[in-house]
């Protein structure tokens, strides 16, 4: 079907988009093992609950699965040793470690607008060697975190947890709200 809509052979891609598709999709399953090249999966606004069946895809480097009913990144975690990029906003994921802290070259982890709580988890994600960019904007963990002092004291006290990160929510963080 995606070959018919592209005009484009499958297994030869190394970039896959399967965004909005009709009818949505629900579940990811074995078809992964269809596009074995692929770097960048795009399933985004679709109705997944889970991220499954990634082992065949072993140069992925960027999974977008924003604006699905995802409640953990666990899944993620056989592509390990290639996962550059998540983009993840706007589903449920309440704990956004699982999964994620075997990413070690992880850069990346977009995660607007889900149901993360705990700055503790926020936290875990310092164990992540190479996580540069972080997004939890619309998450009850910032918000409630702005709302009783300021966003400047929220990128503060996340450049303290996250030692080596260079962006929260979209803003450059500085040395000096880092450093302590």
């Amino acid at each position: 079907m995606w070959e018919d809509k592209t005009g484009k052979k499958l297994i030869e891609q190394t970039e896959v988009k399967f965004q909005m598709w009709i009818p949505p999709i629900e579940k990811m399953d074995g078809s992964t093992s269809l596009f074995p090249k692929c770097e960048f999966l795009s399933l985004s606004t679709n109705m997944i609950e889970r991220i499954s069946n990634l082992n065949s895809l072993k140069f992925l480097k960027v999974i977008s699965v924003g604006r699905n009913l995802i409640k953990s990144l666990a899944g993620v975690e056989v592509c390990a040793d290639t996962l550059e990029e998540i983009w993840a906003s706007y589903n449920q994921i309440e704990k956004p470690t699982k999964g994620v802290l075997s990413c070690k070259k992880l850069r990346a982890l977009y995660l607007a607008n889900n149901w993360v709580r705990e700055l503790g988890e926020v936290g875990k994600l310092n164990d992540l060697p190479k996580l540069e960019e972080l997004v939890l904007v619309g998450c009850p963990v910032a918000e409630r975190f702005i709302a009783a002092s300021s966003e400047d004291e929220w990128e503060k006290e996340i450049g303290k947890k996250i030692k080596h990160l260079k962006k929260l929510d979209g803003q450059n963080l500085t040395h000096a709200e880092t450093d302590e």
